[in-house]
Order: structure tokens, then C-alpha cells, then sequence
């Protein structure tokens, strides 16, 4: 199936950016939708944001004009800028990719970086 294998993440100060990307592998598949959603303890995973494979973005509100996402097709990669971080934005942050293969779509997801806003 696919793989996805996420890098970034860590320990920053409010105000601060970090920067995740995640990159998707498989065999006789195309890959859709990529992103990236996020759990903090005790609470629900959320959406953080997307990218369709023609760069059609969605965001959460609460990260509208801070976060970035963006996408490498050719490299099956999906980025995420994180600035003007707040302690609200510590949380796991799993990377998700839609993919099809032989005209079936799965879900795919990694396996988490621990984002932590503190000073």
C-alpha cells in the first residue's frame, strides 16, 4: 500500500515556525488529497489543512493566515509552514494521503510528530 514517512516537527516558542513535510510511497498507486490533521491530549483529531492534487487548499479556521500548505506532486510530498505558533497549537500532527489504486481509494496515514508550543 502506501507509505507515508513524516519529518519536522518539535519543540518551539510561541510565536515561533516550524515546518512538517511528509512524503508518500507505493506501488501502482496515484495519490489524491493530501494533509494534515492533529490531536492534542483529551481532544478529538482535527483537520489542519489540505491539498487536492491541483493545489486546492482548506484550512481550519484557527490556522487560517499562520499555517501554509503546499505540495510536490512529482515528489508525492506534502509541506506544511507552521508560523506565528501558539501554545493551542501543540498536538500530534499525522500526515494523511487519499490514494487509489486499481480503482480502489484508501486512507492512508502516518505514524505522528509531536508539535510542542511552550516557552
Amino acid at each position: 500500500q502506501v507509505q507515508l514517512v513524516e519529518s519536522g516537527g518539535g519543540l518551539v516558542q510561541p510565536g515561533g515556525s516550524l515546518s512538517l513535510s511528509c512524503a508518500a510511497s507505493g506501488r501502482s498507486v496515484s495519490i489524491g488529497t493530501m494533509g494534515w490533521y492533529r490531536q492534542a491530549p483529551g481532544k478529538q483529531r482535527e483537520l489542519v489543512a489540505t491539498v487536492t492534487s491541483d493545489s486546492i487548499t482548506k484550512y481550519a479556521d484557527s490556522v487560517k493566515g499562520r499555517f501554509t500548505i503546499s505540495r510536490d506532486n512529482a515528489k508525492n510530498t506534502v509541506y506544511l509552514q507552521m508560523n506565528r505558533l501558539k501554545p493551542e497549537d501543540t498536538a500530534v500532527y499525522s500526515c494523511y494521503s487519499e490514494s487509489w489504486r486499481f480503482g480502489v481509494k484508501n486512507d492512508n496515514w502516518g505514524q505522528g510528530t509531536q508539535v510542542t508550543v511552550s516557552s
